[in-house]
């Protein structure tokens, strides 16, 4: 499993990933963290606001900040 982060640098792009990495850290899901930071690439996942999280490809949330439980509920129901 590939955990997108997307987002140009920002402070709520640095702490979704931050949040992500402790979600991940709490499941027992074997997966990575990629951080996409080029405007071109995040636009091809259609996205218009960041902060967003993508799960292989496949966008999830975009533009907020989501917590470290709503990041495990995203993974634990994407992996059933």
């Amino acid at each position: 499993m590939k955990i997108q982060i997307l987002g140009t640098g920002c402070p709520k792009c640095r702490t979704l990933e931050s949040n992500a990495k402790e979600a991940l850290a709490e499941t027992d899901l074997d997966a990575e963290i990629v951080k996409v930071s080029d405007i071109n690439e995040i636009m091809e996942f259609g996205v218009l606001m960041t902060p967003a999280l993508a799960i292989d490809g496949d966008v999830k949330s975009s533009g907020k900040i989501l917590t470290k439980n709503q990041i495990i509920d995203i993974l634990n129901n994407y992996n059933n």
